[in-house]
């Protein structure tokens, strides 16, 4: 196993244990974990952290535990390009039914200057973010349901622990 493998590796354990070791009801760190996971597939690179704290502040969520699991859903990022693809293709599909199938297709080739244009985020954007929606509901899902009987075990053990 190559020196960077071992080290992303222990990263992603530390993340995992620091998880494990927050003080909350197990609800609420569950709660935080759906948060995490949903923010992490949404394309939104650059605020995903403040949109995690906001959320779990809102939904009376441990913000922590969002925040961790954002960070945990790094492990994806290898898989990006797949998954914004997937995700605008998804987004796209919804957006044209939904607009009775006006949508321009996307043009090949971009150019800097196109990039930088609002308009370029109503054709791009938008239906990444739609698209995002179709992967974020089952992860956030998935993360709740699994965390949630860890979490209480946990407290269950740290209950049966305290005089």
């Amino acid at each position: 196993m190559s020196a960077v493998f071992k080290k992303l590796l222990g990263h992603f354990r530390s993340l995992a244990e620091k998880l494990l070791d927050l003080k909350d009801a197990p609800h609420s760190l569950a709660g935080g974990v759906a948060i995490g996971m949903f923010i992490g597939f949404t394309p939104l690179f650059g605020v995903k952290t403040l949109l995690c704290i906001a959320a779990a502040y809102a939904l009376r969520c441990n913000p922590l535990a969002a925040v961790i699991a954002v960070s945990l859903h790094d492990v994806v990022t290898p898989f990006w390009p797949v998954l914004l693809e997937l995700e605008f293709k998804m987004g796209e599909f919804v957006l044209n039914i939904l607009g009775g199938g006006g949508r321009e297709p996307m043009p090949t080739h971009l150019h800097v200057h196109d990039v930088m244009k609002w308009t370029t985020f109503l054709d791009i954007g938008l239906p990444m973010l739609v698209g995002s929606v179709f992967l974020a509901v089952p992860g956030a899902a998935a993360g709740y349901f699994l965390t949630l009987p860890v979490f209480q075990r946990r407290a269950a053990k740290r209950a049966a622990k305290a005089p």
